[in-house]
């Protein structure tokens, strides 16, 4: 990977995102894009659009969203101790143990969530806890002291940074998805890179508040109105021991980024996407959204009468844990691949089902 992608793509995963609070990293995200568009803009809630070539057509916008999996304090008790719920989905098995910031107004406070020694189960295995169960030590005496530091309210992210666990496979927090804005980001660099050979317009999307609802995708789904839409986010990587291929199906690390099929997927785009990877010869995996697709698509393809739209995963094993792996070429293949989609997009084009 050219090393000011990655330098960039490691401010950004270190950089704490979390649902409900996603400024930080999306003002890394725009400071990377601002010098490969011709505007950029941001609205109410701090969507982030990088736009370049902005009377071509058809539009399309590269989209991932910004935000990660968090916790949120919602009660702190006499002796000092937080309590707290899951902002995302959250495995409570994996919490504990764990050393964690809170994103208080002065700052960050550190903090670990309690575990109960094995020396004091009684003899069984400690069953695994609801989140509101668990708790987290700041070290403060009581309660009057913890408010001082923090507040009911305040975010809560893992401690966890970008770290390369071998070759090409790095390990992060926050994969999902800042992978998907950082292959937006590329995607506009290597257009802007490709000069005159660029007809179409582009809109680098990195949007809020996946995590709790897809809520900043429907926003600017609706705002911006593109012609396609291709919506990146992490998909299911199966190669490892545990996994259900017969129920999840087969895809690797390093094998190339997800395409998926049916329910959200535009038909006629993601033939469209086929024939290029094709001519290319860039390596890709086919995955399925037989209801949906659980990405920032679902919202986006339902906006302003239909939104032509596909659902492109980038392989992730360990989904939604401190540690999951992403291959970096397939992020870099991914970002190729839409690449030579939009610069083989003649202009005009549209997208449509023919019955």
């Amino acid at each position: 990977m050219r090393p000011e992608s990655l330098t960039f793509l490691t401010k950004l995963l270190n950089t704490p995102t979390p649902s409900g609070d996603e400024a930080r990293g999306q003002r890394v995200w725009l400071d990377y894009v601002t010098p490969f568009a011709d505007t950029v803009e941001t609205d109410t809630y701090g969507n982030a659009l990088a736009i370049l070539n902005p009377q071509g057509t058809p539009k399309i916008m590269v989209e991932g969203h910004a935000d990660e999996i968090a916790f949120q304090i919602s009660y702190i008790d006499d002796e000092g101790f937080i309590y707290f719920s899951g902002v995302g989905g959250h495995d409570p098995s994996l919490a504990r143990g764990q050393r964690v910031h809170i994103h208080g107004r002065n700052g960050e406070v550190l903090g670990v969530i309690g575990a109960l020694a094995i020396h004091m189960q009684a003899g069984k295995k400690q069953e695994v806890p609801e989140l509101h169960e668990l708790f987290i030590d700041i070290g403060a005496a009581n309660r009057k002291e913890a408010e001082k530091r923090v507040a009911v309210g305040d975010l809560i992210t893992y401690i966890v940074g970008w770290q390369k666990l071998n070759g090409e496979i790095y390990i992060a927090r926050a994969c999902d998805n800042r992978i998907g804005t950082f292959v937006a980001a590329e995607v506009l660099r290597l257009c802007a890179k490709a000069g005159k050979k660029l007809k179409a317009q582009v809109v680098a999307a990195s949007a809020i508040g996946e995590e709790n609802g897809l809520y900043g995708a429907e926003m600017i789904g609706y705002s911006v109105k593109p012609d396609a839409a291709l919506v990146v986010d992490v998909g299911q990587a199966t190669d490892i021991p545990v996994t259900n291929k017969k129920r999840f199906g087969d895809t690797k690390l390093g094998k190339g980024p997800i395409l998926s099929r049916g329910s959200v997927n535009h038909p006629v785009l993601i033939k469209r996407l086929e024939d290029v990877a094709v001519k290319n010869k860039i390596a890709f995996q086919r995955g399925i959204d037989p209801r949906r697709s659980g990405t920032d698509a679902d919202a986006i393809f339902l906006q302003k009468g239909g939104i032509a739209t596909a659902a492109i995963g980038v392989p992730n094993r360990y989904m939604h844990t401190p540690v999951e792996a992403v291959h970096l070429g397939d992020l870099e293949n991914l970002a190729l691949w839409l690449t030579a989609f939009i610069l083989d997009l003649k202009p005009g084009e549209t997208f449509k089902v023919k019955i």
